[in-house]
């Protein structure tokens, strides 16, 4: 790779002549390119006019795998990742972590982001949530949590503590990686998202392999995504659970199940099927009357209490995940295997 100064401006012009030809013109970077350039758009030494050509250059042309695995490199370099806590050595812990990105929030129905979380950490697994504060006319997992009393985490610490309690911990996207909330930032200037909404629901901010869940919006994404996740640096960082967006966050629909695909040592398993026409005529769950985060943590309160208010899509998801993450944890910690109960 590359070895500039860091504080010497970054020469964008050739990336840009290769990225910036049109949809059906554009070439794709190399990996090493990809990190190059995206290191240093994180560290602030691409011009804003070429910046700004950057981001929709690729915007328009969408991302390769290669380009993916190499700002994704990049991405997870800007950042302290996260150890877990050491009590008495990982083998202590019962699962590996869970990373669940929060970026989008609930429009038309109660986000129950949150809810998915609670029910995984209370099992002891330590769930990293991570995401934005607010978005206009939308409800966050953040404002959720904090109505139910639960602060966000503005340090390592601070998330290593919930963890050991059993807690959530949620991490603001410009705590966890300001490097990336910068580049996240531009979309209020350009008007429109770039790669860093896509790596941010993708990054694995944790040290040891974990389970992430992601989800994807647009058809071309599953495609990209399916490719990146089976590749061998994906495998390293831990296994995936890949599905469609419930209004772009990673918890499961609570009126109807949808595909999970499960991404693990370069395969793909799905391990649940889209629910079919027929059996969405059943009983609809039990879903809060209103989406403000008021009512939704008062709701999510109820459903911790009451196994029965949990909707069986999210019950299942979180089974899996408890399986998974389990069983991701004794392949990385052998030891842990003769302290199964």
């Amino acid at each position: 790779m590359n070895n500039f100064p860091p504080s010497e401006p970054f020469p964008a012009a050739r990336f840009i002549k290769e990225i910036g030809r049109g949809k059906d013109g554009a070439r794709s970077l190399s990996r090493n390119d990809a990190h190059d350039l995206y290191a240093a758009m994180l560290d602030g030494r691409v011009s804003d006019l070429e910046m700004g050509g950057i981001l929709l250059a690729m915007r328009i042309k969408g991302e390769s795998v290669e380009e993916i695995d190499g700002f994704l490199q990049a991405a997870e370099a800007s950042f302290t990742q996260i150890p877990l806590p050491d009590n008495a050595g990982n083998s202590s812990w019962a699962y590996a972590p869970v990373v669940i990105p929060s970026y989008n929030g609930a429009r038309h129905m109660a986000n129950l982001t949150p809810l998915l979380a609670m029910l995984l950490a209370r099992e002891g697994v330590p769930v990293l949530l991570h995401g934005v504060s607010t978005d206009p006319g939308r409800i966050t997992s953040a404002e959720i949590f904090q109505a139910l009393g639960q602060p966000a985490c503005n340090s390592i610490e601070q998330a290593q503590q919930c963890f050991t309690q059993r807690l959530p911990a949620f991490m603001p996207i410009d705590a966890l990686a300001p490097k990336m909330a910068r580049l996240l930032a531009m979309r209020r200037i350009l008007g429109v998202r770039n790669s860093t909404h896509t790596l941010v629901k993708i990054m694995q901010p944790f040290v040891a392999p974990a389970l992430r869940l992601s989800s994807y919006t647009h058809p071309e994404y599953l495609t990209m995504l399916t490719a990146y996740f089976t590749t061998a640096a994906a495998a390293e960082r831990g296994d995936v659970f890949l599905m469609r967006g419930t209004e772009g966050e990673t918890v499961a629909n609570a009126r109807k199940a949808q595909k999970i695909d499960w991404l693990h040592g370069g395969e793909q398993t799905t391990l649940v099927e889209k629910q079919s026409i027929a059996d969405n005529m059943s009983t609809p769950p039990t879903l809060p009357e209103q989406r403000d985060a008021a009512t939704t943590a008062s709701w999510i309160r109820q459903a911790l209490a009451q196994k029965e208010l949990v909707p069986k899509p999210i019950a299942e998801q979180v089974e899996q995940c408890l399986a998974v993450c389990r069983a991701l944890h004794l392949q990385y910690n052998p030891a842990a295997v003769d302290k199964q109960p």
